[in-house]
């Protein structure tokens, strides 16, 4: 998740802004459909007035029509039809309240006025695309249909929402597209980052994205030239070297002392020794890709392992299943067991070296005593528990190397006398 922050952050903000942005035209739809039935359901005064008027003066039913066709009314007279409008339609407003009528009474007495309380309901209905008017009265009850008015229609609101919505979803998709450069050049880094030299991060543009990838790629020629200029350097240092170690080698045994000629040789010996550690420094150092990474069975490295070590097969233990694999460069991985080897020897009180498979990891054992320094000591070039040992510091280090390059670690414990090396 991480990986694509970016990502899921505009992605968030896009799901935001939707969500808003249709909250606030359903409260606007709600609104104004609110406000367009306050509005038609003004008319129940007209109806109303005319069917007071029609009680009061007890009327035909003919002028009755006749009167509220004026205003494009109907009265709905199937009384089937109008059990159906009355169960089945959607009631948008209802209101109750009285009416008051002054009337011209006559008593012995004279002419008086009498106010007349009508209790009046109305209610408004909508029924297959069509409005009504219902008015109840303690005397009747009529259904009545505008023939004018029609439900509430949100076709605007609809338009404008989905302009709207439109545009910020393209707005968004337009962003996305400026961020696909960028999660490309991500994926070029960490290609880079694993060792591919030969990925290029040139694009074309004159945007932010664009100008920091040119510049990049700037940089990767750079660190590539220094890199080849480096590697160049060393193996044509190591090679001339090799040439005077082998004549200084050959000039020892014309030697007439004995003891000068052993002293010679070691000497000749150790810097033979030396520039080869060099040499597996620089090949550990300069893995541009893993095309020589291969899966092998980890018995047959170990085996390798200790036929390289040159050492009494008594001497080691292996508690390791058969089927457990690895992919590995099978040289440098081998020489980095082969070191382990020979450093537990060399630093145990038995002179035997334990290696076995412990929760899934590489394990080297050897009785001693604890190393004197933390890990990170030892795993810095030309650095050794005993100076007196014929080593030159670059074991531990050259093992390190090692398993960096095979996105591994070397971490170690001490256990009841117990030193162990461990391949996490």
């Amino acid at each position: 998740m991480r990986k694509n922050a970016v990502l899921i952050t505009v992605l968030f903000a896009l799901i935001v802004t939707l969500v808003s942005v249709s909250l606030v035209f359903w409260e606007f739809y709600k609104l104004n459909k609110h406000q367009y039935i306050e509005h038609i359901f003004t008319k129940y005064g007209v109806i109303t007035q005319i069917y007071r008027e029609h009680q009061h003066r007890n009327s035909s039913e003919i002028m009755l029509e006749a009167n509220l066709a004026l205003y494009k009314y109907r009265i709905e007279k199937n009384s089937r039809e109008e059990s159906f409008v009355l169960q089945n339609g959607k009631i948008l407003k209802r209101e109750g309240f009285k009416s008051f009528d002054e009337a011209l009474m006559f008593n012995p007495q004279g002419f008086y006025t009498q106010k007349v309380v009508n209790d009046l309901r109305a209610t408004m209905i909508e029924y297959k695309n069509d409005i009504y008017f219902y008015i109840q009265t303690p005397t009747g009850s009529i259904l009545i249909q505008d023939e004018e008015l029609k439900p509430f229609r949100p076709w605007n609101i609809l338009y404008t929402y989905t302009t709207i919505i439109a545009i910020i979803s393209l707005s968004f998709f337009l962003i996305l597209q400026k961020l696909r450069p960028l999660i490309r050049l991500r994926r070029k880094i960490a290609m880079f980052g694993n060792g591919n030299l030969n990925i290029s991060f040139k694009t074309k543009g004159s945007d932010e994205i664009a100008l920091i990838s040119n510049e990049l790629e700037a940089a990767r020629v750079k660190i590539r030239t220094l890199l080849e200029s480096r590697t160049l350097f060393l193996r044509n240092l190591m090679h001339e070297l090799k040439t005077p170690i082998a004549k200084g080698t050959i000039a020892t045994q014309m030697l007439d002392s004995q003891k000068q000629k052993d002293r010679f040789s070691s000497i000749f010996g150790r810097l033979e020794s030396l520039v080869t550690e060099f040499a597996l420094i620089e090949e550990v150092t300069s893995i541009d890709d893993k095309t020589d990474f291969k899966e092998y069975r980890l018995v047959d490295i170990i085996d390798g392992a200790i036929d390289m070590a040159m050492v009494e097969r008594s001497s080691v233990s292996i508690n390791v299943n058969a089927n457990e694999k690895i992919f590995a460069n099978y040289r440098l991985y081998t020489t980095a067991i082969k070191n382990m080897i020979d450093n537990g020897i060399k630093y145990s009180t038995d002179a035997h070296v334990s290696i076995a498979i412990i929760n899934n990891e590489l394990s080297f054992e050897s009785k001693g005593q604890c190393i004197l320094h933390p890990l990170q000591y030892y795993i810095e070039p030309f650095t050794k528990n005993n100076p007196s040992k014929n080593s030159f510091g670059l074991g531990l280090y050259l093992v390190d190397s090692i398993l960096k390059a095979h996105n591994q670690v070397l971490a170690h414990e001490y256990d009841n006398g117990v030193n162990r090396f461990i391949f996490a």
